[in-house]
């Protein structure tokens, strides 16, 4: 993607063809070691095309991709007491908790150690 972006980036510079040394040094500007082959892939693929035309079929392609949630899943039908039900509350609320505990201890360090 950073290929991509500083290829982007060049032919906004009023490049229309950027080469290969105009992203290599966008790259190493930012301090990114650019591989050579990865550039030339970039650069043969983009060859002749106009950057306004492939971002609009991307965007159509990217269109059809679904990118909503997942459905909640409902409670379970039945005639079950008030108490049941703040009892599963109280065990999600202890099971978030143990959650960010262990994220800490995966990191190496807590915020107040």
């Amino acid at each position: 993607m950073r290929y991509v972006a500083a290829y982007m980036l060049a032919s906004l510079g009023s490049k229309s063809e950027p080469s290969a040394a105009d992203i290599e040094k966008i790259l190493s500007s930012v301090g990114i070691d650019a591989e050579s082959d990865k550039i030339s892939k970039v650069i043969s693929e983009l060859k002749g095309k106009k950057l306004e035309e492939v971002i609009e079929e991307g965007s159509k392609k990217l269109a059809s991709v679904p990118s909503g949630g997942g459905a909640v899943a409902a409670p379970a039908a039945g005639g079950g007491a008030p108490a049941g039900g703040a009892e599963v509350k109280e065990e999600k609320k202890e099971e978030k908790k143990e959650e960010s505990e262990e994220s800490d201890d995966d990191m190496g360090f807590g915020l107040f150690d």
